[in-house]
């Protein structure tokens, strides 16, 4: 018997030993996500909790008549697409480009990282100002490069307001992209190229056959983490035009910040929250498994 229950306790102090972890996880991570999930069943405005109780899918059915947050979605899907593709190029062009071997590369590389570090509302100061009509450096630049004639208010349409969004949040994100490609490339034999240039293979052969099936999995999860990172970006958008104008820049995210900081309905606010969690579930089941990730491609 004591033999068991020396037994007993060698196999339960392991678990007796993550259990404050997993109390941490489930106070902060899995009671949120229960919570939301169950207040959007629920009619619950925090200044009117007399007439709180269930709903059912009346909040979901509201949303599907809201045209606000209708065109906060395709917002959304705008604004997390052009991102994340622009953000994933160019992202790849520069670990290939740090990946070289040239004098200063240790230098180039710190300084090409340093706007991942920089807060998102400190994002949206700098590139409102850099985008201001009056005093703002990309509109002098272009003016001297003759591209445009005369200075344009970026924040005064929703094309250019969108746009100018996505080149700050652009900008912030490339860098993440860098580092995990160029942290993956580091990781290929260089035998394999000198191979390669034994059987007379050409730079982009080498890129399409070698590198690119190489880095395939971290390729996939950033982009898939990035894309979820987009989708909920809140700050940069709210820093440089709330949404605006007439909501041509407002996502999801946004709205439901708006709409529980003006009207205080957890409820509504919540079905939209769970829409987005179910969209992402459903999104990167299919995308990891349209892209094989962890499925080894050879050419």
């Amino acid at each position: 018997m004591k033999r068991k229950n020396i037994a007993w306790s060698k196999c339960a102090r392991p678990y007796l030993m993550l259990l404050p972890t997993f109390a941490i996880i489930g106070i902060f991570m899995l009671y949120p996500i229960f919570n939301t999930f169950f207040l959007s069943t629920q009619n619950y405005v925090l200044t009117n909790l007399k007439d709180a109780g269930f709903v059912g899918l009346e909040n979901f059915k509201t949303l599907l008549r809201d045209e606000t947050f209708l065109k906060a979605a395709g917002n959304s899907l705008w604004w997390t697409v052009v991102n994340v593709g622009l953000q994933a190029f160019l992202g790849l062009i520069v670990a290939l480009l740090l990946n070289m071997n040239f004098k200063g590369r240790g230098l180039f590389r710190a300084l090409m990282f340093t706007p991942w570090a920089v807060g998102g509302i400190l994002v949206a100061l700098i590139w409102s100002f850099l985008f201001n009509e009056s005093v703002g450096v990309v509109g002098d630049l272009l003016m001297k490069t003759g591209l445009i004639h005369q200075k344009m208010s970026w924040f005064s349409s929703g094309s250019t307001s969108m746009w100018a969004i996505t080149i700050a949040n652009t900008w912030r994100g490339i860098p993440f992209f860098a580092i995990s490609i160029l942290s993956s490339l580091q990781t290929i034999s260089l035998e394999v190229y000198e191979s390669a240039d034994v059987d007379g293979a050409g730079a982009w052969t080498k890129f399409w056959k070698i590198t690119l099936p190489l880095i395939k999995d971290t390729l996939l999860l950033t982009i898939l983490l990035r894309t979820i990172w987009t989708l909920n970006v809140v700050d940069i958008i709210y820093g440089m035009t709330k949404g605006g104008p007439n909501f041509s820049t407002l996502t999801i995210p946004v709205y439901i910040m708006m709409i529980f900081n003006d009207t205080l309905d957890a409820g509504y606010a919540s079905a939209m929250a769970v829409l987005m969690i179910l969209a992402l579930l459903i999104f990167s089941a299919v995308y990891l498994k349209v892209g094989k990730y962890g499925e080894e491609e050879y050419y």
